[in-house]
């Protein structure tokens, strides 16, 4: 699977550009604030159905102008798939597969398996535990749609049921029957999704840490711990222990939604504990084995976008990259890169096919 070309129209800084991929390395120069990242992130856009990097989806569109549309053709198991996502301002994102409407942007989850390394990754160990869970469900829902089914409506009965919390307060009644379904329902879609959650870690952390070792080289043991209430109670029974907590709150305080990934160094938090270069190792090796278990989860290899990553990795790192791509370990690379000599240099040591596109 790669992808053969992409078109971007007034998305972010461009306002019309085309590219022609090489089918296995593909890299972006140029200094700072040129759109290397931009171009990376229409491609990631194409996958997933959204930016990366921008949470709001009118701020993708150019200064001054009313709407953005990313083109690509994709070639999978040696068939064409045109991918076209847009938006126009005040009205809702389309996204396309061979000219048919996706009604539900879930239903295009998966079928471009895709992994991203960005320094943004640091999010990851720095911010809450809504973003570890976030990357959590986006590698189960590559090759899981009944996981991502499972977890929109477990958000949406969440929803209702914080809907009612607010309405028992403001009204100050209370209907324990009608709480009681939304109970049933976030124990049932709960219990399937913890047990993903649950089998995705057995299988996941053994491919992380094999990363990290081949990576960091280092003596240091890292852990990788799932934190959920539902390890030691049923939600059911939580729901019913806390109404009075989420009556006074207003919202929901237990369940799934309050799961947390706990990145650990030698069993210390590696938040507090780890120092950068011990940091820069876990989230690679992280996401490297984000890339491994989809790509056998999948049965092809992910595109694999490298955003920047070179100027934040010393020469040893660099090295074992690039020792991954000589083995034809990974399918289609992008890479950005502020200097283009240093970003030739790397991608002439894997002896691959490449295209350099100075921005």
């Amino acid at each position: 699977m790669y992808l053969e070309k992409i078109s971007l129209f007034n998305y972010k800084n461009f306002a019309d550009i085309s590219f022609d991929f090489d089918t296995k390395i593909n890299c972006f120069v140029g200094k700072n604030g040129v759109g290397k990242t931009n171009v990376l992130d229409a491609i990631y856009h194409l996958a997933y159905g959204k930016s990366y990097f921008n949470p709001l989806a009118v701020h993708n569109i150019r200064h001054g102008e009313d709407f953005f549309v990313i083109d690509g053709s994709f070639v999978i198991e040696a068939r064409t798939e045109q991918i076209v996502c847009s938006l126009k301002k005040k009205s809702k994102k389309i996204l396309k597969r061979n000219g048919k409407l996706y009604e539900k942007f879930s239903d295009h989850v998966g079928l471009i398996p895709l992994v991203i390394i960005s320094p943004t990754d640091r999010d990851l160990i720095v911010e809450g535990s809504e973003t570890r869970r976030k990357f959590i469900d986006t590698v189960i829902s590559q090759s899981d749609r009944s996981y991502l089914q499972n977890l929109i409506q477990y958000q949406k009965v969440l929803q209702q049921r914080n809907a009612l919390l607010k309405y028992f307060s403001l009204n100050h009644v209370f209907d324990s029957d009608t709480l009681s379904i939304y109970n049933e329902q976030l124990d049932q879609l709960g219990h399937v999704i913890f047990e993903k959650r649950t089998q995705f870690l057995s299988e996941f952390t053994p491919i992380f840490n094999q990363h990290h070792h081949q990576i960091s080289g280092a003596e240091e043991s890292v852990q990788l711990v799932y934190e959920s209430q539902l390890q030691q109670h049923r939600l059911l029974n939580l729901l019913e222990e806390n109404i009075s907590k989420d009556r006074l709150l207003n919202y929901t305080s237990v369940g799934i939604h309050k799961d947390d990934l706990s990145f650990q160094i030698d069993n210390y938090p590696i938040k507090k504990f780890g120092s950068q270069g011990q940091q820069k190792s876990f989230l690679i090796a992280l996401k490297l084995a984000q890339f491994e278990f989809i790509k056998k989860q999948c049965g092809q290899k992910p595109i694999l976008l490298f955003d920047d990553i070179f100027d934040k990795l010393d020469e040893s790192r660099v090295s074992k990259i690039v020792a991954m791509v000589n083995n034809d370990e990974f399918g289609q690379l992008f890479i950005s890169d502020t200097h283009p000599d240093r970003t030739e240099n790397i991608v002439k040591q894997t002896h691959q096919s490449y295209k350099i596109f100075n921005l």
